[in-house]
């Protein structure tokens, strides 16, 4: 990684602090000496705080501050915990009409809706990116450990999870490094929790190379009643920390790992990864939960980012008063951490509650029947101050507010990418197409097996993802879908989708683009879409074209969900994304909530039966810009993003809600990377019917293009299909019927094209295991030399 040892740990910078140089060696670092001794040096910059923020420090203190307020502002400003250079963007989304489903918003540890039935559903995505780099298991697992504690703060049952996971080129040796730990660390914890991963995304580009991306989604469900939200209130309430103790493990993460570039060497600094223990969370869930049940909880917050820094500060922050905490009554496991890195530590599995005095004993009774640690650290006070207090000195004394929610806000330089214009005048319609039917099938059989368009079941069958016994759709499916009553049999569908080549050629309209993805796989299993969460990652808000980018993208979310009727939720913003100069792709990723009032009518995306009539729903344009074909078989990025039709999208999602409802079609497949080529293929594939096709026009078009607004499905009633389509406005192609072990395609390029199932099967499901383990006689489809065009 190249780090030296002075660098291997912002814990380095802190251990020094109570024992540096100048008048600080040796003694406690108390709000009494700070006050007396003002020109005191303190390593701010090793924290990740700017000298004009450290600067802002003391005037909102009126002296230095202690070494242990340093720790807490120098996490709590980071651009992890305050968002700082995109605050100014999202604020977009607090000016989205205001939808009757959403019964909380932006601002608590995830949003909340109304599904029904009395049921609130609450769901978020967040990133564990460079942590999942430095330590790809840990950092994979903790990031699944950490989304599903935001879930159940709000006071529902994790229910499920999801993954959006990126890497670079799938045969680049730091892949085969980092991908095989990311998926055993999100399939272990998730495992060991009893929740059931039920989709995301697997996709590879030179772009992710030193910086994978690791999105984690979780889903809880709740009655309306049962909303917690994160706050302190009630002068003289107490403040339990219960769950795992206080290690060293994780400090200054979100300061110095998640809002810091790497260099080509790895990370400038590199801080423990925090460490996870699945076992201690399924503990501290259902512990969680029966507090909920007896009402013992008045407020509450996790411990993630930052640590017990952000979670008094922020508890503190939001209700009407103040807070006191004894520092020394915090349970350690490992007592030479001083009171700053303890305040800073990220030790995973801990929660925050605030509880009624004469609670704290029923409180206490529950955890111990758990076997869940608790210690109360503290109580509520009057006043507007956050003090800690260690071993009986005072280190801490801060306005909360300035610490949880008044950090710097920067307006930052943006600039439209110098390379933009020329990227998306390089349009892929000048570059060689298939000329005969064999080409046309390498081609095909090349986009299919590629890494991004492959079988992923490599991975996903390392997850379980029917535990619980209420998974109803998952992984292949084009969106998971969860019984949430079992008598009444109402359920949501979910799915994650971030296509950065079309971010990189349009960031506003890529967004979009997203959205509409996700928003159409949620509407293809016959649920009505919801709500938005989104998980924003991008490279570095220091440099003007990426915060052009970010904005752009949250420009076009904000309008993009105003136009489909849908709020935004919440969710997560990952700067720093980048390996020297040298960003990712900007890569939005988008994440839609639906609802099904019974999961018994879902549409699966797989052909089960012959004899059905195969139909396109919506229009094929020749649209290749930013396409799997253009990347694949070309090593292409250019020209434009496919037209975008929000109108033509609701319009298609309100006719297949109503199509599953009647019973009219046997599945539905969207059509999105690879066009109709892949769509054909996973719906073949998932149960073995293959099907006889006829494409008039132009084939390649029809098989490569990725216009929008699209979908295949199956029916025996075609004619019920089109009386339906044709009221919707939406546009009806006939494609042939389903049958038989082949995809025989007529009418291609003067010929037929004829290809079997298990050839097909074949390319595509070798890819994976040949590249990170399984049958060593699996090989990766190549395509035949000659029969591929070059530029």
């Amino acid at each position: 990684m190249g780090d030296t040892a002075g660098q291997a740990s912002a814990a380095a910078g802190l251990s020094d602090l109570d024992t540096g140089p100048g008048r600080l060696q040796h003694r406690l670092d108390t709000v009494d000496l700070a006050a007396s001794t003002p020109d005191d040096e303190q390593p701010y910059a090793e924290l990740g705080l700017k000298a004009d923020e450290y600067a802002r420090i003391k005037e909102i203190l009126g002296r230095r501050p202690t070494t242990a307020e340093l720790a807490m502002y120098s996490v709590m400003w980071s651009e992890h915990c305050s968002y700082k250079s995109s605050k100014v963007h999202l604020r977009r989304f607090g000016d989205l009409p205001k939808s009757d489903a959403l019964l909380v918003g932006i601002g608590e540890n995830a949003g909340v809706v109304d599904v029904g039935e009395g049921y609130a559903v609450t769901f978020k995505v967040e990133s564990h990116n460079h942590p999942s780099y430095v330590e790809p298991y840990q950092g994979a697992a903790t990031g699944v450990g950490g989304i599903v504690r935001d879930i159940l703060t709000m006071g529902a049952r994790p229910i499920a999870v999801m993954d959006s996971l990126r890497f670079g080129r799938a045969d680049a040796p730091d892949t085969a490094r980092v991908l095989p730990g990311v998926v055993a660390g999100v399939g272990g914890y998730g495992n060991c929790l009893g929740l059931p991963n039920i989709g995301g995304e697997l996709l590879f580009d030179e772009c992710y190379t030193g910086n994978p991306l690791v999105n984690a989604l979780c889903v809880g469900v709740m009655k309306h009643e049962d909303v917690h939200l994160a706050k302190a209130e009630g002068a003289g309430n107490k403040v339990i920390l219960f769950g795992a103790r206080t290690g060293g493990d994780g400090i200054g993460g979100v300061s110095v790992l998640a809002s810091e570039t790497f260099d080509a060497e790895g990370p400038a600094k590199r801080p423990a990864v925090q460490v996870g223990d699945p076992f201690t969370e399924k503990l501290l869930i259902e512990a969680c939960l029966e507090l909920f049940a007896q009402d013992l909880v008045t407020g509450i917050q996790d411990l993630g980012g930052a640590g017990l820094s952000c979670a008094t500060s922020e508890l503190a922050s939001a209700g009407t008063g103040g807070m006191h905490v004894d520092l020394d009554t915090v349970p350690l496991r490992d007592s030479s951490l001083t009171p700053a890195e303890i305040l800073m530590s990220e030790s995973q599995e801990r929660m925050c509650a605030i509880v009624e005095p004469g609670k704290v004993e029923q409180f206490l009774a529950v955890c111990r029947k758990w076997d869940v640690r608790a210690a109360v650290i503290g109580e509520v006070t009057d006043g507007d101050r956050l003090t800690v207090d260690w071993h009986g000195e005072r280190i801490v004394d801060v306005p909360p507010r300035t610490v949880a929610h008044e950090g710097p806000v920067y307006e930052r330089p943006m600039a439209r990418p110098a390379d933009l214009d020329a990227l998306q005048a390089d349009d892929p319609a000048r570059l060689p197409r298939p000329t005969t039917p064999a080409e046309l099938q390498a081609h095909w059989l090349a986009v299919v097996s590629s890494p991004d368009g492959a079988d992923k079941s490599w991975v996903t069958e390392q997850y379980d993802r029917y535990v619980r016994g209420n998974t109803v759709l998952a992984q292949p499916e084009d969106a998971g879908v969860v019984r949430i009553d079992e008598q009444s049999n109402r359920g949501i569908a979910l799915s994650l989708d971030g296509n950065a080549r079309f971010a990189r050629l349009d960031p506003y309209a890529g967004t979009q683009l997203n959205l509409a993805e996700a928003y159409r796989n949620v509407a293809a299993t016959g649920a009505k879409p919801l709500a938005v969460t989104n998980c924003l990652n991008f490279g570095s808000p220091e440099n003007p074209e990426v915060m052009w980018q970010f904005a752009e993208a949250v420009r076009g979310l904000a309008d993009g969900c105003r136009a489909l009727g849908l709020p935004v939720t919440g969710g997560n913003v990952s700067l720093y994304n980048q390996t020297g100069d040298v960003a990712i792709n900007p890569t939005p990723v988008i994440g839609v909530l639906g609802v099904h009032e019974d999961v018994r009518t879902r549409v699966p995306a797989g052909w089960r039966t012959a004899g059905e009539t195969v139909l396109l729903l919506g229009e094929t344009r020749p649209e290749f810009g930013g396409s799997a074909w253009a990347s694949v078989v070309h090593g292409h990025l250019g020209g434009r993003p496919p037209a975008l039709d929000l109108a033509a999208e609701r319009a298609l999602a309100d006719l297949l809600a109503a199509l599953a409802a009647q019973g009219l079609v046997g599945s539905a497949h969207d059509l999105a990377d690879g066009g109709l080529a892949q769509a054909l293929t996973e719906s073949a594939l998932r149960y073995g019917t293959g099907a006889r096709l006829a494409l008039a026009g132009d084939a390649f078009t029809a098989l490569f293009s990725e216009s929008t607004a699209r979908v295949v499905v199956t029916t025996s009633d075609p004619g019920g299909v089109k009386r339906a389509a044709e009221w919707a406005g939406v546009p009806v192609t006939e494609l042939g019927t389903t049958g038989g072990d082949a995809l025989v395609l007529d009418g291609v390029l003067d010929g037929v094209l004829d290809l079997p199932l298990a050839e097909l099967r074949a390319a595509w499901s070798a890819t994976l295991p040949a590249l990170f383990g399984g049958p060593e006689h699996s090989t990766p489809f190549t395509v035949p030399a000659g029969t591929v065009p070059t530029s």
